[in-house]
C-alpha cells in the first residue's frame, strides 16, 4: 500500500478529492481535501442524460488541478471513481477517453450498489453507532442506501433521486408536489428491512448542510459535523421552512451557506421525504463517504473491509505521529486501568469510563510533542478535532477534558460550562481527571514502575519497590473528588 494515496470522486454536482497519509498498517490521516462544484450533470437530465460540453470542460479542468495537487503531495496511488452522472450518460466515453488520453487517468465508473457499499464501509468503520442503522447518501443524480445489521452490510440499493435530477425535472417549474410523489414512488422500491430501522447515518453535502443549520439554530456547543446526532422530530419545522423558502435571504437566515443555495431545497425535500417515509427517529451526521470507503476497501482488503476488533484509527494515527515511546504509552494505559478497578468501590462509575481513561492516558503525550508548556491544553484542543473517527461527540469532549484537567487541582463546575450539555456530571469528570492525574504523577520519573494497589479503610495504598521521592511528594499534593487517603509506600 502506498504511503500517500489520493482518492477522487466525480459526482453529479461536485467533484471531491481527499489525500491520505498512512502512518502504520491500518492507521492514516487526512492531509488534503479539495472540492470543485463542477456540476458535470448540469442540463443532462433535460437532454436524455447526455453530458453537455461546458460541464465536461469544467470537470476536466478541475481534474487537471486535482492531479497537480496529488503530484505535488507525492501521492503514489490515485483512485478515481465516477457515480450517477457518468454511469447514466450515453456519451460518457467522450469524457472518459479525453481524461485517459490527456491526463493519463483511468476513471472507474461504479454502479449504484457499489457506491452504496462504499458509503456503508466508511460509516461502519469511521462512525460510532451502537444500533443497527442504514446510510443515506444523497447525491446530485441518485441516492444510495446501505443497511448495516450487527456490524455487517446486508443490503444496498441505489434510487434515481438526486438533487440535480429533482431540481431540473420538477423544481425549476415549482412543482414540489410532483417531486415528492416521484420520490415516494422511488422509495417504494426499498426492501422491507429498511423500514425496521429507526437510526440512519446521513452522508453527502446536503445532509451535512442541514446538520450545520441545526447546529446553528440550536446553539449546539460543539462545532463539529462528523458524529453530530439529532432527533428527527425536533427539526421537522426547520426542514419544512427550507423546502418552502422562496428566496436566498431566507435560506441564509435558516443557517444555509451560500454554496448550497442551488441544491438545498431539492436535497431537503428528498431527505425529509425519506425520513417521514421510513419513520426515522435519529440521524447521525457523517463527514465521510464514498471516498473514505474506497480508501478503506483498499487498505482493509484482506480483513473483510473492517478494522480489527478494539482498533481505532484516530487513536492509532495520533499515537503514530505524536508519541515516540511505545512502552511509556503501554504503561500509562495499563496502569490507569488498575487505578480505575481498585477505586471502583468509591467512584462507582460505569465500566465504559475505563476505556475513555485508557485512551486519555495514552494520548496525553500529544501535548508535549506540540509544546511542553501548557501541554495539557494543547493536547485537549488538538484531540477535540483530531479524535473524530469512531467516537461520539460526548466521548471526544470527555477525553479532551480528562487530559486538560490532569493536574493537581480538580475541574470546577464553572470550567465545564462550555460543554456542560455534552459532559457527564461534575463529580464524574472530577473522578476521571483525578485518576488520570494520579496515573500521570506515578510515572513522573518515567520508571514504568509496577505498583501494587490495595484499597482498605478508605485509603488507597500504593506500594513501590523503588525510592520515588518526587512521585511521593507530588501524589500528596493531588486534590481528590471525595474524602479518602492516598499513600505511596516506597
Amino acid at each position: 500500500m502506498a504511503k500517500i494515496t489520493t482518492v477522487i470522486d466525480i459526482g453529479s454536482n461536485s467533484m471531491r478529492m481527499v489525500v491520505f497519509a498512512k502512518t502504520s498498517r491500518f492507521a492514516f490521516h487526512l492531509i488534503n481535501e479539495t472540492k470543485s462544484k463542477v456540476k458535470i450533470s448540469q442540463d443532462a437530465y433535460l437532454n436524455n442524460g447526455e453530458l453537455q460540453s461546458e460541464p465536461m470542460d469544467r470537470a476536466f479542468n478541475a481534474l487537471k488541478s486535482f492531479l497537480n495537487i496529488a503530484t505535488n503531495l507525492k501521492s503514489r496511488k490515485i483512485l478515481c471513481v465516477a457515480t450517477s452522472a457518468l454511469r447514466d450518460a450515453p456519451n460518457k466515453n467522450i469524457f472518459l477517453q479525453r481524461v485517459k488520453k490527456e491526463l493519463k487517468l483511468n476513471i472507474k465508473i461504479i454502479d449504484g450498489n457499489k457506491e452504496a457499499y462504499l458509503g456503508g464501509v466508511a460509516a461502519s468503520n469511521l462512525l460510532f453507532c451502537k444500533d443497527d442503522f442504514f446510510t443515506i447518501d444523497i447525491g446530485g443524480g441518485s441516492t444510495e442506501f446501505a443497511l448495516n445489521k450487527s456490524n455487517n452490510i446486508t443490503k444496498t440499493i441505489s434510487l434515481k433521486i438526486g438533487t440535480v435530477r429533482i431540481q431540473e425535472l420538477f423544481l425549476n417549474d415549482g412543482n414540489i408536489k410532483a417531486a415528492k410523489n416521484y420520490i415516494i414512488e422511488q422509495l417504494d422500491g426499498l426492501n422491507e428491512e429498511f423500514k425496521d430501522i429507526s437510526t440512519c447515518i446521513g452522508l453527502g453535502g446536503t445532509i451535512r448542510a442541514l446538520s450545520r443549520a441545526i447546529i446553528i439554530n440550536s446553539n449546539y456547543s460543539f462545532d463539529a459535523l462528523h458524529g453530530f446526532t439529532y432527533e428527527t422530530k425536533n427539526n421537522n419545522d426547520l426542514f419544512k421552512n427550507i423546502i418552502n423558502t422562496t428566496n436566498t435571504k431566507d435560506l441564509k437566515s435558516l443557517g444555509i451557506r451560500k454554496d448550497r443555495y442551488d441544491t438545498i431545497i431539492a436535497g431537503t425535500l428528498i431527505f425529509d421525504t425519506i425520513l417521514q417515509y421510513l419513520q426515522i427517529k435519529k440521524v447521525i451526521t457523517s463527514g465521510v463517504g464514498v471516498r473514505e470507503g474506497l480508501y478503506l476497501t483498499d487498505i482493509l482488503r484482506t480483513s473483510n473491509d473492517k478494522f480489527p476488533s478494539n482498533f481505532n484509527v484516530s487513536v492509532k494515527s495520533l499515537l503514530d505521529r505524536f508519541t515516540c515511546d511505545d512502552k511509556q504509552t503501554a504503561f500509562l494505559g495499563n496502569n490507569i486501568s488498575k487505578i480505575f478497578d481498585i477505586l471502583e468501590p468509591i467512584h462507582k462509575l460505569p465500566s465504559k469510563y475505563k476505556s475513555y481513561l485508557v485512551i486519555a492516558a495514552k494520548l496525553q503525550q500529544i501535548g508535549i510533542s506540540l509544546n511542553y508548556y501548557k501541554n495539557t491544553s494543547h493536547a485537549s484542543n488538538y484531540i477535540l478535532n483530531g479524535l473524530s473517527y469512531g467516537f461520539s461527540h460526548k466521548s471526544r469532549i470527555l477525553i479532551a477534558h480528562i487530559i486538560k484537567y490532569s493536574k493537581k487541582d480538580l475541574p470546577s463546575k464553572e470550567e465545564l460550562t462550555q460543554y456542560e450539555d455534552l459532559l457527564p456530571d461534575v463529580l464524574t469528570v472530577q473522578w476521571l481527571s483525578f485518576m488520570n492525574s494520579l496515573n500521570k504523577t506515578l510515572n513522573l520519573e518515567f520508571t514504568k514502575e509496577k505498583f501494587e494497589y490495595i484499597f482498605e479503610n478508605n485509603t488507597l495504598n500504593i506500594k513501590s519497590k523503588n525510592d520515588l521521592y518526587l512521585v511521593k511528594y507530588n501524589v500528596e499534593k493531588l486534590k481528590k473528588p471525595i474524602d479518602f487517603e492516598v499513600k505511596l509506600e516506597c
